[in-house]
């Protein structure tokens, strides 16, 4: 059966490791995933033996899946303390943020065009329709899921290689892993909703303006947060 646009997306953006089922791949996007479910946390040490047994592949598999995370700057890898999840300072959280304000708002602005030029709609009204729900629901998992499917289908509708290829790289994952504020979720949906309506509606211009928005929201929160933890 031949794939749909979303899924060939969901290959394209998943970490190299992940596609084909191979076993680094499935430690690769274990974690990664475990990133956002809080089953990994920033500063975190990773065990080659505890990974090896926990996602049933060899030692070789987890160290290839490694040298991948430090190489995508999720991991920091020491001869003398092994691997261990990278945690941010708020300068280097800061410079995460100021990429991904860019790149977001890029993303969407490119796919308003795609809508406007005739991409179908479909795939970003069917994750809005599941994050919505998530939300509603209160169900973390689901909501990172459907996170994730929203952003897939962004990239199909900007139909950009160049797009699909740098936009994976930004580390908001750490980022949202570290710096959890009560009012994120909340935040984040509202924002989704504002940036799918003007992509959908074809608006470049809103759209893009919607993304960067919409980084910048984040930012206000974690520093409300830290500002909160320090005074």
């Amino acid at each position: 059966m031949a794939r749909t646009q979303t899924e060939q997306a969901d290959e394209q953006t998943s970490p190299p490791e992940s596609r084909g089922g191979s076993a680094s791949g499935s430690v690769f996007y274990g974690i990664m995933k475990g990133l956002e479910t809080q089953s990994f946390v920033p500063g975190q040490r990773l065990v080659e033996v505890d990974l090896a047994a926990q996602y049933g592949v060899s030692r070789n598999s987890v160290r290839e899946a490694l040298q991948r995370l430090a190489a995508e700057g999720v991991i920091e890898l020491s001869r003398n303390k092994g691997a261990a999840i990278r945690s941010l300072t708020l300068k280097q959280t800061h410079e995460v943020l100021d990429v991904a304000e860019r790149m977001t708002g890029l993303l969407a602005r490119s796919a308003a065009q795609g809508i406007a030029d005739g991409q179908s709609p479909e795939p970003i009204t069917q994750a809005l329709r599941e994050l919505v729900l998530a939300d509603q629901t209160n169900d973390g998992e689901a909501f990172a899921r459907a996170r994730r499917s929203l952003y897939r289908a962004f990239l199909v509708a900007s139909d950009s290689q160049e797009m699909r290829r740098l936009f994976p790289s930004i580390q908001m994952p750490i980022v949202y892993a570290q710096h959890r504020p009560a009012t994120l979720q909340k935040v984040r949906m509202r924002d989704y909703q504002t940036m799918s309506d003007a992509i959908l509606a074809g608006n470049a211009a809103a759209a893009d303006k919607a993304g960067m928005a919409h980084v910048q929201n984040v930012r206000a929160a974690i520093v409300r947060q830290h500002e909160a933890r320090t005074a």
